[in-house]
């Protein structure tokens, strides 16, 4: 009877150590930086273009992008959570970025299980800052995570 039982929890902790957690498989999420919303007084200085992947394990979200043709130096990137899909909101994470008119963005952020599901929804977004964009904070470039 006691050697079935040590068989049965070995072989039980043979099956949990082979099977997968979900939270470490990595969903994956892409972003097109594009030109922010802007008037046309300011179109000549939100140029440029780029693009990057985010990787969610458990509720980690590391960033790795690039970007090319802006009109000056970037200044800033960070992670925003907007308040529905496609509408802007307030900044969740800072990420390192070249100061250059190209270059590339990175980073991770700790997400809250709130957070988590807006990135699931489509609610995050990245967005790039350069010195001559769109005033009051020089938004330049951004774009949604999405699978």
């Amino acid at each position: 009877m006691i050697r079935r039982l040590v068989f049965i929890a070995i072989a039980l902790a043979a099956v949990a150590a082979s099977t997968p957690l979900t939270a470490q498989t990595g969903d994956t999420y892409t972003a097109r930086l594009g030109w922010v919303p802007t008037t046309p007084a300011d179109r000549p200085n939100v140029i440029g273009k780029g693009s990057a992947t985010a990787t969610l394990a458990g509720r980690k979200l590391t960033i790795a992008g690039t970007f090319e043709g802006l009109a000056a130096p970037a200044t800033i990137a960070r992670l925003h959570q907007g308040i529905a899909k496609a509408a802007r909101g307030a900044a969740i994470g800072d990420l390192t970025v070249t100061q250059g008119a190209s270059g590339k963005l990175s980073g991770a952020v700790d997400l809250t299980p709130e957070q988590v599901e807006a990135l699931k929804q489509g609610k995050l977004y990245l967005q790039l800052h350069t010195g001559k964009g769109v005033p009051p904070d020089g938004s330049t470039l951004w774009g949604w995570l999405l699978k």
